[in-house]
C-alpha cells in the first residue's frame, strides 16, 4: 500500500546525507525521514539497513548514487532489493517508472528563473511524483506562489544553514525542509 507523503512526516526536518560520515548522524537525529545523496552500488544496502534499524523512512537521492543508470531495471532493482520507501530525483520518466514500481517519488526542481518554476510546475503535473522538492530552499516568497499554483506538497531544499531558515519555508507553505547540515536534524519542528 502507497503511503501519502503527509502522512509520513513526523519531523518538519528531513536530513539530507551527502557525505557517508554523517548517516550515524541521521540515525540518532530526531527526524524521521532521510534523503540519502551519496553512496553506490556497493555501499548503498548498509546505509538502508542502518537507517531503517534506527526507524528513518529512506528516499534515495538516484541521480547522487554512483553505478546506478537511470533505467527501469534500476529502478525495479532499488524497489525489489534496497527497498526504501522512496527515490528522489530530477528525472520524470524514472518518477513514472518508480510509482509503477510501488515506490514514493520526490521530483527535485531547481528553480533558477521564473521559466524553470513554471516548467518544472508542468513536469511535476505531467509525473505526478508525491511531492516537489524545490532547491534553494531560502525563497519563502516562491514557496508560497508554488503553493498556490500545486496542490503537490512541497519541500524546500539547499542553502539552508539555520532554524530561522527552515521555520521561513515552513511558514510560506513548505511541508517540511531538508537540509544537510546535522546541527539541524535535533529541532523540535
Amino acid at each position: 500500500m502507497r503511503h501519502s507523503i503527509i502522512d509520513i512526516v513526523q519531523s518538519q526536518v528531513i536530513a539530507s546525507i551527502k557525505e557517508e560520515a554523517d548517516l550515524e548522524k541521521a540515525a540518532r537525529s530526531n527526524v524521521n525521514i532521510v534523503f540519502i545523496l551519496t553512496g553506490n552500488l556497493i555501499t548503498m544496502d548498509g546505509y538502508l539497513k542502518k537507517l531503517k534499524a534506527a526507524g528513518k523512512t529512506t528516499f534515495i537521492h538516484i541521480d547522487f548514487i554512483d553505478g546506478l543508470s537511470n533505467t527501469k531495471s534500476a529502478i525495479k532493482y532499488i524497489a525489489e532489493i534496497w527497498k526504501p520507501a522512496g527515490i528522489i530525483t530530477t528525472k520524470s520518466n524514472l518518477i513514472k517508472y518508480a510509482r509503477e514500481e510501488g515506490l514514493m517519488t520526490i521530483q527535485r526542481l531547481f528553480l533558477i528563473d521564473r521559466g524553470a518554476l513554471v516548467k518544472g510546475i508542468e513536469i511535476a503535473h505531467n509525473c505526478k511524483p508525491d511531492a516537489i522538492e524545490i532547491l534553494p530552499g531560502l525563497m519563502p516568497s516562491v514557496i508560497d506562489k508554488l503553493t498556490s499554483m500545486t496542490t503537490l506538497p512541497i519541500i524546500a531544499g539547499g542553502l539552508i544553514s539555520t532554524k530561522e531558515d527552515i521555520l521561513n519555508g515552513l511558514s510560506a507553505g513548505a511541508l517540511a525542509i531538508s537540509s544537510g547540515d546535522p546541527k539541524l536534524w535535533n529541532l523540535e519542528l
